[in-house]
């Protein structure tokens, strides 16, 4: 992980939680390379717990919301209960792969340089003009 990341996410690398069921908010993930939010409220979902249970349950995701899944490299949408975009970011906060309104019962692609997963609403990305190459930064 570079230092500029590590900074970023260092004050959650140990979120100071009840369990390993809750969540550290992340402030906002804003795309640098547009300058655009993605979205006001991410969580960060960094133990194992929180990242095979994801958005599971949840009948939708808000505009202004996300999860970002670390580590992780692929995801699945079993179980899931609506669409979402998926942006796959190396260590650096690049955007490696990007999967627009990825339905449930599907799997994505497997990106072996992924550092993280930003899952979004389904149309945010598409909406923020993000593409592959654009750089993310998780505040």
């Amino acid at each position: 992980m570079n230092d500029r990341l590590k900074s970023l996410l260092t004050p959650f690398a140990a979120p100071a939680v009840e369990s390993e069921d809750s969540a550290e908010d992340i402030a906002v993930a804003v795309n640098r390379s547009r300058d655009v939010v993605l979205a006001r409220r991410v969580l960060w979902a960094g133990t194992s717990a929180l990242r095979r249970r994801g958005l599971l349950g949840r009948d939708s995701i808000d505009a202004d919301e996300g999860v970002y899944l670390v580590p992780c490299q692929w995801i699945h949408m079993f179980g899931m209960r609506f669409p979402i975009d998926v942006a796959f970011l190396d260590s650096t906060g690049r955007v490696l792969a990007i999967h627009h309104g990825l339905r449930p019962n599907r799997f994505s692609r497997p990106v072996l340089r992924a550092e993280g997963v930003l899952e979004l609403a389904s149309g945010r990305l598409n909406d923020t003009g993000t593409r592959v190459g654009d750089i993310i930064e998780l505040q």
